[in-house]
């Protein structure tokens, strides 16, 4: 039989709301003084609602307080979870693999009416990407500790990253009386969920960033490419940049920031000159690249003006094939800027092939996405100077801070993710509701500010979020155009 882990935050005080008059510009200065063990609650960023109320104190002033009246500190709560968190996935949070899945009870007809609100939360725990999962419990947890009443249970379980297991798992938690499901991970797993909350009218807050998955109940927390594509988008053509090109893979992503690029760009009068896919392998990423910098044209018409200036001995004709000789091709370009749909190893692949075909970063702006939101991307001399939109960094540096502090590791970049959804789901728990995830809890037109910015849910159940402009530097990348503190200001 499947064995669920149940975490109770017992250790969790009820603490009143703070005053709604509180100085919204809390969150700037957090990040760089959460570090300290004497920050007050006042300095460390929470989760309010953007121009709404004001939500509870925060870790540092909880475990202060907990210690003077002598209940568990967050060094005392880590121990009591533990035994949870070092099983082995088939004790704790799930069948092995090669197991048979039991099929579990059906869900019951009536609500719990114990009073507690219960939510679960499915992460791959097993399998490839249990290390990942396991981070993101534990982030999870820390917005547990932070917003959570003692009316509040968490039930874990894992998906394994499989959709079988995870649909499994979703009856599992729906039996055990959630009312919301935070997950899964994979889009594939919440497919496999998605009908099974809506049979049993529990709302599903998932992590995936594909925008087909959501809606009708399912709110996708995921970075989707086309909030990243629309904002670089839109912040270059107000510097002036009319004319556009795209290279992307002959992917799903490739595809969405295709799509979103032609929608800005037409909504906005620009121009889009050419759009050029390269296989999802990489392999022909050259020939696509030459393709698009018209290379053997204009490398043709620069040996053909050479061959005729060496006829001439004027001296005018003199200067200009030394000029020549310092050139690969001849003649511009019909693009201003050139976005580049891609991240990781094979971005830097393309990147390097960019001025080998004459395609000069120097005169030809670079433009990314989201997957761009690494440092160190500068170490190719091609991308430096580029630009790329991504959530603010100094909103998530103190949740990286303390993650550091309590697990003696970093966390991965999607472990802010899972602490922002388990947040929300304890602040709209802490209202008087006796149904807190109603639609119009999710779709809260002013947002809500987390560890990546402001985000909300849009009526298709994807987020839209508020994303900084970064300039690519060779050591550490820098914003060049703040993310904006709320969605009144993206409005306007």
């Amino acid at each position: 039989m499947l064995l669920c882990a149940t975490v109770l935050l017992s250790a969790c005080q009820h603490y009143p709301s703070m005053p709604a008059t509180q100085d919204s510009s809390t969150n700037d200065g957090s990040a760089k003084q959460q570090a300290s063990s004497n920050t007050t609650s006042s300095e460390i960023a929470s989760l309010p609602v953007i121009d709404g109320p004001q939500y509870p104190a925060t870790h540092a002033a909880k475990s202060d307080e907990m210690s003077a009246s002598g209940s568990q500190t967050e060094s005392q709560w880590q121990k009591m979870l533990e035994p949870y968190l070092t099983q082995t996935p088939t004790s704790t949070f799930g069948t092995a693999a090669q197991e048979p899945l039991v099929s579990p009870p059906a869900p019951p007809l009536l609500p719990f009416t114990d009073g507690t609100v219960r939510v679960g939360i499915l992460l791959p725990l097993s399998g490839p990407n249990e290390q990942l999962g396991r981070s993101m419990l534990n982030a999870a947890q820390m917005a547990m500790f932070d917003f959570a009443n003692t009316d509040f249970e968490l039930l874990p379980h894992d998906t394994a990253g499989s959709s079988e297991q995870a649909s499994h798992s979703a009856t599992l938690t729906i039996g055990d009386g959630a009312s919301l499901i935070v997950g899964p991970l994979l889009s594939s797993s919440v497919r496999a969920v998605a009908p099974i909350a809506r049979a049993a009218n529990v709302p599903v807050l998932a992590f995936s960033s594909d925008s087909s998955v959501a809606g009708d109940g399912v709110y996708t927390m995921g970075f989707l490419p086309e909030n990243n594509t629309r904002r670089v988008l839109s912040y270059a053509i107000n510097q002036g940049l009319r004319r556009y090109a795209i290279l992307a893979p002959n992917t799903p992503y490739g595809a969405a920031v295709v799509s979103s690029a032609r929608e800005t760009l037409l909504q906005q009068g620009r121009i889009l000159v050419d759009v050029v896919y390269y296989n999802s392998s990489g392999s022909n990423i050259e020939a696509v690249i030459r393709s698009l910098a018209d290379y053997d044209y204009r490398r043709e018409s620069l040996l053909e003006m050479r061959k005729q200036l060496e006829s001439s001995e004027d001296e005018i004709s003199v200067k200009a094939l030394e000029r020549l000789k310092l050139l690969e091709t001849l003649g511009d370009l019909p693009f201003e800027a050139l976005l580049i749909a891609d991240g990781g190893e094979r971005l830097q692949d393309v990147a390097a092939m960019l001025p080998f075909y004459d395609i000069d970063p120097k005169k030809v702006r670079i433009l990314g996405t989201g997957q761009w939101d690494a440092n160190g991307i500068g170490a190719e001399p091609a991308l430096v100077g580029a630009w790329f939109a991504a959530p603010p960094a100094q909103t998530r540096s103190s949740f990286v801070q303390r993650y550091n502090e309590l697990y003696g590791e970093y966390p991965p970049r999607l472990a802010s993710m899972a602490y922002d959804a388990m947040a929300l789901a304890a602040v709209l728990a802490r209202g008087e509701s006796s149904s807190p995830y109603v639609s119009s809890a999710f779709l809260f037109d002013r947002g809500y500010s987390g560890r990546d910015g402001i985000f909300r849910f849009t009526d298709s159940g994807t987020a839209d979020r508020g994303l900084a402009v970064y300039e690519v530097r060779r050591r550490e990348n820098i914003i060049i155009d703040d993310a904006p503190k709320s969605f009144a200001a993206v409005e306007n």
